[in-house]
C-alpha cells in the first residue's frame, strides 16, 4: 500500500477544462504550424475561454466506445466509479477534433487537395468509433480573406468542401497566417468552445436518459455514478451552478447505499470525492459558509463508518486526508481574496489532520504488531493485473464484489494481513503530515500563522515536537519545543514548561548536546520547575557530573537503543579536548541561580569611590560552589576591580569552600561588594553593567559561564518584581545580613559627575537692560576651598543653545571703555583669572550690548583644578560652577516725528522752497533716569535748514514717562522732475543711563526720519504784516507773489470784506507776473474790533493753472491777527501790552 493511497487523484483536484484535440499540425518541422500552436497554448490569460488543447496525429486511436446498453434489467454494477473515467474525459476523449489543412481558395490543385482533406476527415471520424465528438476543419491560408459575400469563388469552394467532408458550414474555418494571428486564434477558440459546449450538453442528456431504465433495488450504485458524471460534464461545460446541484444529489445518494464492511471503503472514498467537489465549488462561488457546513456534515456522516476493526488505521488515515484537503481548499480561497477569522481558518483543519495522523500511528502500532515469524502472504493479495484498481475504493483481492459476505474468507485474511504489514513497514504518514503542518506554521508569509490563536499554535507545536521525539528525530523535536518554551516562559505556564523541559532534556541527552543538556538541567532544578525534590536532586547530580566532565546517567523512559547510542556520544564528548568551555546566556531562561547587580547610587562624584553590589541566590536542592564571579562594565578598565575568584578542583564542586565565600547555599542570599575610583576622563559619562558572569566547574573539568546581560534578571524576574511591588508592606530598615530578595532592585548604570565645587559666584547688576546700551554685570568669585584653586577660568556671556537671532544681536566685552560692535562675540570663553587662594575674592565686570529687545539668559561659568586624595590615591579634579541670570531688554525711549507748517498745522506733503517745521518728541520708557547728552539733526541732500540747527535737549535728564521736544525750520530745495517723495535725513540722540559708571560710553541712537511727499507750486505767495494791530489804527499789509514757473502768469486777486476790518487798496485786480518775477500788493487794514480777528480773505486765481485751488495758496497766508483795544490817553498798561 503506497503512502499516497489516500491522496486525492489529480484529475479530481484540477479544474475541468473542455478537451479539444488538434490534428494536422507539424509543430516540430513546420514553422507556421509551430506559430499556430504557440498562439493556442502560450501565455493564456484569464480572459480566454477555458479549453485544454492537445496536438494529436491524424490517425490517433481514441478510446473505444463501448456498445450502448439498451436494457439494465439483468445488469448488476460492479462499482460506483471507474478509476480511469475522469482522466479519460479530461485527456483522452475530446469534445472536438479540429483538422488543420493548408489550402487556399485559388489553389491550382484544388480538386486533389479537396479529396485529400475529405479523406483525412473520414480517418478522424473512423478513429472516434461512433462517439459524439464533433469534427471541424480549419484551412490555413496565406492570404487575408475578403469580407463574406464578396469572394464568389471562395463561397462556392467552401460549400463544395463542406459537402465532400460531410461538414456543416459552422464547422469550416479559415485561418490566415498574417500579423494578426493571435486575434484570429482567439476567434477560433470561441467557436471551438461553442462546439465543446454542445458536445458536453449532449453527453449530459445521454447520461440522464439512462435513468428511466434503472431501479433502486439493484442499481443504487448507478444512481450515484450517473449523478457524478452529469456533475463532472457540467464542470467541463463550465456550468458550475448545475454541477454543484448534481454533486449534492450524488452525495445524498451515496449515503443512501447499504453500507457493510465489504463496501464501506468504497462508499467513504466516493463520499470524499464528491464532498471535495462540493466544497471546491462553494469556495469558487464565494460561499465559504456553505463549504464549511458541507464539510461538517460530511465528517459527521463518515466519522463512525470505520469498516473492518482490523483496519481501523485506514479510517483515521482517510479522516486525516479529509481535513488536510479541506484545509488546502480553504487556504487557496484565502490566497485569492477570502478573509478568514480566528475561529474559522485553515489552521484548525490542519491541526485536526495532524491529530488523526497521530491516531493512525497509534492504531497502526496496536493492530500491526505481529510476531516476527509472521511473513508477507504469497501470492500478493494486493497485486492487480493492470497495476490499478478498476473502481475507486475497492479491495484488490475482490474487485467488483458487492455482496455483504466476502467471496473467500481466506483471501480476506491474507489481504488484511498484507495491509497491516504494509502499514508497519512504510515510513509513517504522520511524519509527512507533521512536516507539512510545520511548513505552514513557520511560513511568515502564510496567513495561517496569523489566524491561529497562540494557544492553539503552541499546543500544535508541542504535539509535533513530541511526535518527532517518538519518531527519534530529536533535532526537529528540540527545535519545535525550544520555540514554544520561549512563549511559555513569558506567559509563566510553569507546569507546561516543566513538562516540555523534561522532553527537551531527553532530546539533548540522546543527541549528546552538552550545552543544551546543561541549560535545560539548570531550569529543571530551578524555581520555575514543578518537579519533586527527588527529581531535582537527580538532575542536579547529573549536572555536576557533566561539570566534572563525566557521563551523566540516562533520563528515565528513554528508548534503550537510543540510550546506548547516546552513551557512545557522551564518551566522545568526554574524551574531546578544547571543547569544554561553554557560555550560556541565561537572560531568556529561568536558571537555578538568580543574580541582581546594582550601583549604590545613580551617580558618584569623581572624588568618591564607585560602589556596586552583586546579589546571588541559588534555588537548587544542594549547595553549589562556583569558581569565579566577574562583572563586565562599559569601561573595561574597571573590570579588574570587579572580580571574585578562587580556583577549585572538580571534586570540590559540591563541597563548601574554606572561606565559604564561593559557595551558594539554597535559599540564602550572598552579597559581593566592589568599589573602584573613577577616572577623571569619565566625568559626565555613564558607567553601565554590561554583564555578570558566574563560572561553574573548573579548568580540569568543564567550565560553564552563566552570563546575565546588564544587571541580571531572567525570564521570570520582571513579573516577580511586579508582584513584589504590589504585595510590599512597609517594614523597618533591615540589616545587610537580612536582605529581602524581593526588595533588591537592579541598578545597572550610574553617572560619574564632577567634584562639588567650593566657590561662590555673586552677580550684581541693575535690570532691565536698555536697548543698545553697554549693560554692566559685575561678578564676584570667592574661593571656599581648603587649598589653592589653580587655573581658574571664567566663561561669561550669552548662554549657548538659545535662539540663533539672539546670538547675532548680543555682544559682550570685558572692556567697558569701548563700544561693542558686530565683531564682538556673544560669549567670552575661558577668560584666565589665575589661582585663587582659600578665602580670596576676585571681581570682574562684563559689559553686554543687546541690539534687540526681549529676554536673554546669561551664563557665568567658573572652572578650576585642584588635587585631592581618594582611597589613598592622588587624583586631579576639575571643578566648575555655573550661575545664570535672565535679563530682560527694553527700549530706552521712543521718538515721535511730525512735519507742520509755519502755522503749526500738520502736513502730509511739503512744497518746494516753502518753509515748514520738523517737530521731534523724545518720550522716556526707561525705568531708570536717562541722561540726554546731546542731539543732532543730519539732513539729507534733499532737505535744507533755514537756520543753523542746534540741540535743544542737551544735558537734560528724563525720568520715566517724561518727554523732551525739539523744533527745526526746514525747506525742501527744488527736486528733479518726476520725484514724488524725498528723504529727510536722520535724527541722532546721544544718551546714557544716569546711574551707570562714568566710564560707560555714550550711546548714539539713530532715528531715520520719514520720507515726505514733495510738490512744486507755480505761484508762491506770502504776507508781510505786523505782529499785532490796534483798534482804529492803520495796519499796513504787503502781499508778495512770486512766479516759480517759466511762463507768464495771469493772476486774478480779490479781497473779500470782513466785519472786523475796513481796508483800502484794490478789491479786485488782474495782474501779469513775468517768469521768476515778484509782484507786491499793498493794503491798509483798519481794525474795528479787538481780540483775535480773521483777516480779510485774499482769493488768488491762476488763469494758466486752473487746477491750483485758491484754498491751497491761502495756506501760505496768515488768517488771523491779534488786535489790541484802543487805549485811553495816559494808560500805559495797554501800550505795554
Amino acid at each position: 500500500m503506497s503512502p499516497t493511497q489516500w491522496d486525492l487523484p489529480p484529475e479530481l483536484c484540477c479544474r475541468p477544462l473542455a478537451f479539444v484535440a488538434l490534428t494536422g499540425l507539424d509543430v516540430v518541422y513546420n514553422a507556421v504550424h509551430r506559430a499556430i500552436w504557440d498562439a493556442f497554448c502560450a501565455n493564456r490569460r484569464a480572459d480566454r475561454v477555458p479549453i485544454s488543447f492537445k496536438v494529436l496525429p491524424g490517425d490517433h486511436e481514441y478510446p473505444k466506445c463501448r456498445t450502448k446498453r439498451t436494457s439494465y434489467e439483468w445488469y448488476i454494477p460492479k462499482g460506483i466509479l471507474k478509476t480511469g473515467w475522469m482522466n479519460k474525459h479530461l485527456n483522452l476523449v475530446p469534445a472536438l477534433v479540429v483538422l488543420f489543412y493548408e489550402l487556399d481558395w485559388d489553389d491550382p490543385q484544388w480538386k486533389e487537395k479537396q479529396s485529400e482533406c475529405a479523406t483525412k476527415v473520414e480517418i478522424v471520424r473512423t478513429s472516434l468509433q461512433g462517439r459524439n465528438t464533433k469534427v471541424a476543419v480549419v484551412l490555413i491560408q496565406k492570404k487575408t480573406p475578403l469580407p463574406p459575400g464578396e469572394d464568389v469563388v471562395a463561397s462556392e469552394r467552401a460549400s463544395a468542401l463542406c459537402n465532400a467532408c460531410d461538414l456543416s458550414g459552422k464547422s469550416l474555418f479559415v485561418l490566415p497566417h498574417t500579423d494578426h494571428l493571435v486575434g484570429y486564434i482567439i476567434r477560433l477558440e470561441n467557436a471551438f468552445y461553442e462546439h465543446a459546449q454542445t458536445y458536453y450538453y449532449t453527453e449530459i442528456r445521454r447520461v440522464k436518459s439512462h435513468k428511466e431504465f434503472l431501479n433502486k433495488t439493484t442499481h443504487q450504485l448507478l444512481f450515484v455514478r450517473h449523478q457524478f458524471k452529469t456533475g463532472f460534464f457540467s464542470e467541463l461545460k463550465q456550468d458550475t451552478q448545475n454541477a454543484l446541484k448534481y454533486y449534492r444529489t450524488a452525495y445524498g445518494l451515496v449515503h443512501e447505499l447499504r453500507a457493510h464492511e465489504t463496501n464501506m471503503l468504497e462508499i467513504k472514498t466516493m463520499a470524499g470525492f464528491i464532498n471535495y467537489k462540493i466544497c471546491r465549488l462553494c469556495f469558487q462561488h464565494n460561499t465559504p459558509l456553505d463549504a464549511i457546513a458541507q464539510f461538517r456534515k460530511h465528517i459527521d456522516l463518515c466519522k463512525k463508518k470505520i469498516g473492518s476493526a482490523e483496519l481501523a488505521f485506514e479510517h483515521t488515515a482517510w479522516m486525516s486526508k479529509q481535513f488536510q484537503s479541506f484545509g488546502d481548499l480553504f487556504d487557496e480561497a484565502i490566497k485569492v481574496g477570502l478573509t478568514a477569522i480566528q475561529t474559522q481558518n485553515p489552521g484548525f483543519y490542519y491541526q485536526q489532520a495532524a491529530y488523526y495522523a497521530q491516531e493512525r500511528k497509534q492504531q497502526a502500532g496496536q493492530l500491526c504488531s505481529h510476531e516476527p515469524n509472521v511473513g508477507y502472504p504469497t501470492p500478493d493479495p494486493l497485486d492487480t493485473p493492470g497495476a490499478a484498481l478498476d473502481f475507486y475504493g475497492q479491495r484488490a483481492w475482490r474487485q467488483g464484489h458487492q455482496s455483504i459476505d466476502p467471496p473467500d474468507p481466506e483471501k480476506e485474511k491474507k489481504g488484511i494481513l498484507a495491509l497491516q504489514l504494509k502499514e508497519k513497514d512504510i515510513p509513517h504518514s504522520v511524519r509527512v503530515q507533521t512536516d507539512f503542518v510545520i511548513l505552514i506554521l513557520f511560513s511568515s508569509k502564510d496567513p495561517v500563522k496569523k489566524m491561529l490563536c497562540p494557544s492553539h499554535r503552541h499546543t500544535h507545536m508541542v504535539q509535533m515536537g513530541e511526535e518527532y521525539y517518538h519518531a527519534k528525530d530529536y533535532t526537529k523535536a528540540l527545535k519545535l519545543l525550544d520555540y514554544v518554551m520561549c512563549d511559555y516562559r513569558m506567559e509563566r505556564w510553569w507546569s507546561l514548561l516543566t513538562s516540555i523541559l523534561g522532553t527537551a532534556l531527553k532530546c539533548s541527552y540522546l543527541m549528546g548536546h552538552v550545552k543544551d543538556y546543561i541549560t535545560y538541567s539548570m531550569e529543571l532544578v530551578g524555581r520555575a520547575s514543578t518537579l519533586h525534590s527527588e527529581q531535582k536532586s537527580r538532575i542536579e547530580k547529573n549536572l555536576i557530573k557533566v561539570l566534572m566532565n563525566e557521563v551523566p546517567d540516562p533520563e528515565p523512559e528513554c528508548d534503550p537503543l537510543s540510550v546506548k547510542a547516546a552513551r557512545a556520544l557522551w564518551n566522545e564528548r568526554v574524551s574531546l579536548a578544547g571543547s569544554n568551555e561553554f557560555t550560556i546566556e541565561v537572560q531568556d531562561y529561568v536558571p537555578f541561580v538568580q543574580c541582581k547587580a546594582k550601583f549604590l547610587s545613580p551617580s558618584f562624584h569623581v572624588d568618591d569611590p564607585v560602589q556596586l553590589n552583586v546579589y546571588l541566590r541559588a534555588d537548587c536542592p544542594h549547595p553549589l560552589r562556583f569558581s569565579k564571579l566577574c562583572i563586565s562594565l562599559s569601561n573595561q578598565e574597571y573590570n579588574q576591580y570587579c572580580v571574585v575568584e578562587e580556583p577549585c578542583n572538580s571534586k570540590d564542586i559540591l563541597e563548601p569552600s574554606i572561606q565559604e565565600n564561593m559557595c551558594l547555599v539554597p535559599g540564602k542570599i550572598r552579597k559581593y561588594s566592589f568599589k573602584f575610583v573613577a577616572r577623571f576622563e569619565d566625568v559626565g559619562k555613564k558607567i553601565e553593567i554590561t554583564g555578570v558572569d558566574l563560572m561553574l566547574g573548573s579548568d580540569s573539568g568543564r567550565c560553564v559561564y552563566l552570563n546575565w546581560r546588564g544587571g541580571g534578571g531572567d525570564a521570570a524576574s520582571s513579573h516577580e518584581a511586579l508582584q513584589a511591588s504590589r504585595s510590599f508592606k512597609r517594614r523597618g530598615p533591615a540589616s545587610d545580613s537580612l536582605v529581602n530578595w524581593d526588595t533588591v532592585t537592579i541598578q545597572a548604570s550610574t553617572m560619574v559627575i564632577s567634584r562639588v565645587p567650593k566657590v561662590s559666584l555673586q552677580l550684581r547688576h541693575e535690570p532691565p537692560a536698555l536697548n543698545n546700551e553697554m549693560y554692566c554685570i559685575t561678578v564676584t568669585i570667592e574661593s571656599q576651598e581648603n587649598t589653592a584653586a589653580k587655573d581658574v577660568k571664567l566663561t561669561a556671556g550669552l548662554k549657548p543653545g538659545q535662539d540663533a537671532n539672539l546670538t547675532q544681536t548680543t555682544h559682550v566685552t570685558m572692556n567697558g571703555g569701548e563700544m561693542c560692535d558686530d565683531s564682538h562675540p556673544a560669549l567670552l570663553p575661558d577668560i584666565p583669572i589665575g589661582d585663587l587662594q582659600p578665602g580670596q575674592k576676585m571681581k570682574k565686570s562684563l559689559f553686554a550690548r543687546c541690539v534687540t529687545t526681549g529676554s536673554r539668559i546669561f551664563l557665568f561659568h567658573v572652572s578650576y583644578t585642584m588635587n585631592t586624595s581618594v582611597e589613598g590615591k592622588e587624583i586631579t579634579c576639575k571643578c566648575h560652577k555655573d550661575e545664570t541670570v535672565t535679563l530682560e531688554t527694553v527700549v530706552p525711549f521712543e521718538v515721535a516725528v511730525k512735519f507742520v507748517s509755519t502755522k503749526f498745522e500738520n502736513l502730509d506733503r511739503v512744497h518746494v522752497d516753502v518753509p515748514f517745521l520738523l517737530m521731534t518728541d523724545i518720550l522716556s520708557a526707561s525705568p531708570w533716569p536717562l541722561h540726554l547728552v546731546t542731539s543732532q539733526l543730519q539732513l539729507a541732500p534733499t532737505m535744507a535748514a533755514i537756520d543753523q540747527p542746534e540741540s535743544q535737549v542737551e544735558e537734560i535728564v528724563l525720568q520715566t514717562g517724561e518727554s523732551a521736544s525739539e523744533c527745526f525750520s526746514l525747506k525742501c530745495p527744488p527736486v528733479p522732475t518726476g520725484t514724488s517723495s524725498v528723504a529727510s535725513g536722520q535724527y541722532v540722540v546721544s544718551w546714557k543711563r544716569k546711574s551707570t559708571c562714568a566710564e560707560t560710553p555714550v550711546i548714539s541712537t539713530v532715528v531715520t526720519l520719514p520720507h515726505v511727499m514733495v510738490e512744486t507750486i507755480p505761484l508762491y505767495v506770502h504776507a508781510d504784516l505786523p505782529s499785532f494791530g490796534r483798534v482804529r489804527e492803520s495796519l499796513p499789509v504787503r502781499y508778495c507773489m512770486q512766479n516759480r514757473t517759466g511762463l507768464v502768469q495771469d493772476v486774478e486777486m480779490t479781497v473779500e470784506p470782513s466785519d472786523a476790518f475796513m481796508f483800502s487798496g484794490l478789491k479786485q485786480v488782474r495782474i501779469r507776473i513775468l517768469p521768476g518775477a515778484e509782484q507786491e500788493m499793498l493794503y491798509n487794514f483798519y481794525p474795528l474790533m479787538a481780540g483775535y480777528q480773521s483777516l480779510p480773505v485774499l482769493n488768488i486765481t491762476l488763469m494758466r493753472f486752473p487746477s491750483v485751488a485758491p484754498a491751497l495758496l491761502r495756506r501760505f497766508l496768515p488768517s488771523r491777527i491779534f488786535v489790541k483795544p484802543q487805549g485811553r490817553p495816559g494808560d500805559a498798561s495797554i501800550a505795554a501790552a
